[in-house]
């Protein structure tokens, strides 16, 4: 949670702007309860919002909700900046003159106009080319375009909402993004958590996205609870939209089936198409999982807040994947870990390493090891 989202007080939101984001957004985990929180502020500012996550956590969707929740009443128009050549970028955005360049045979007015009352989404900015990134900036400051081959200033008056999955200070500090257009998006940043940080969304989720298919009840999978439990216990690296096309995978080889844990773990996650035998001994196959794989209750588990980790739950690695970099891993947590410790501490090592159950010396050597920073020196 970043300092934006600590200073939120849900009080201040309106019931109109929560309900309208609960339908949107589903899950009630603790991070995205913070997330809609935010949304519902940053919606009712005019102010620049970049979006921030892994790809498929669904970063769309939270544009969206800040554009439904504004009071913008325009349209949403939404750009992706990594699916457009960089030579038809700019025209892209802020249209041109006839005769600009060969082909133009008439005025044609950009995403930017078109959005003007509205709201403008600026998908994979991180990969918008440096050059338009300048014009960009002045789009933004003067709040005024002009169009490719045109010399008239343009007002426009829109919200600008942008999104990307790269480290967009590692891309300022390698020189291939201006500091000063991060800076100026910056304003409001919105991280959206991945799948496995919200783990006990699953089940909500699941129940959205199977009805957004639109199949025929008939043909519906029926996932069973122990099935629900499996698709928890999963790391989604693909996140939302994985679970996404795993659902729709399961439309197409269960339809109207009940789904169990042995199928998401065989059939969904691997998929390896079941044969008629195995259909016909699915039930001796469930009995025999549940000792194996159902320790967790999925009634108590979709109701934590929490879904922490637990050594017995990388028993089923090799279930999903092929093979683990393990010292990577145990360095990845190690990091995580201990930027929250310090965190939670306001930077003070010695109180940080009794959470971590370390010798402060011994935190020291970890923080040296891999880069970390505190903001105290104790």
């Amino acid at each position: 949670m970043n300092v934006v989202e600590k200073l939120i007080d849900p009080k201040n939101v309106s019931k109109s702007i929560l309900d309208t984001l609960n339908e949107m957004i589903d899950g009630n985990s603790s991070e995205t309860k913070s997330m809609k929180n935010l949304i519902a502020m940053v919606s009712q500012t005019d102010s620049t919002a970049l979006i921030l996550g892994e790809t498929g956590t669904g970063k769309d969707v939270v544009a969206r909700a800040i554009h439904k929740c504004s009071k913008k009443k325009g349209s949403f128009v939404t750009v992706n900046c990594a699916a457009i050549p960089s030579e038809l970028l700019e025209s892209e955005l802020f249209g041109h003159e006839k005769g600009s360049f060969t082909g133009a045979d008439k005025l044609r007015k950009g995403r930017f106009e078109q959005s003007s009352g509205g709201s403008l989404f600026l998908d994979e900015i991180g990969d918008m080319p440096l050059a338009l990134q300048a014009k960009l900036l002045r789009a933004i400051e003067s709040r005024t375009i002009q169009r490719v081959g045109g010399a008239e200033d343009i007002k426009i008056d829109l919200r600008l909402i942008c999104a990307t999955h790269r480290d967009l200070e590692k891309k300022v500090e390698s020189g291939d993004f201006r500091a000063d257009l991060f800076f100026r998006i910056n304003v409001l940043p919105i991280n959206v958590p991945t799948l496995a940080e919200r783990r006990t969304d699953i089940p909500s989720l699941y129940e959205t996205l199977l009805k957004n298919l639109r199949i025929d009840k008939s043909v519906e999978p029926i996932f069973t609870p122990e099935a629900i439990t499996a698709l928890s216990k999963h790391n989604w690296p693909g996140n939302v939209r994985e679970l996404k096309n795993v659902i729709e995978r399961a439309c197409i080889i269960f339809p109207g089936k009940e789904v169990t844990s042995s199928n998401v773990y065989e059939n969904l996650l691997r998929l390896k198409v079941p044969s008629i035998a195995e259909e016909q001994e699915a039930i001796w196959e469930l009995t025999a999982d549940l000792a194996e794989i159902n320790n967790v209750d999925i009634d108590q588990t979709t109701n934590q807040e929490d879904f922490l980790p637990h050594p017995k739950n990388y028993k089923n690695w090799f279930t999903f994947y092929d093979e683990i970099d393990l010292r990577r891993h145990l360095q990845d947590v190690e990091i995580v870990l201990i930027e929250e410790a310090l965190e939670k501490t306001n930077g003070k090592i010695a109180l940080a390493a009794d959470k971590l159950k370390l010798r402060r010396t011994t935190l020291i050597e970890k923080m040296k090891k891999y880069s970390i920073t505190s903001n105290q020196s104790n």
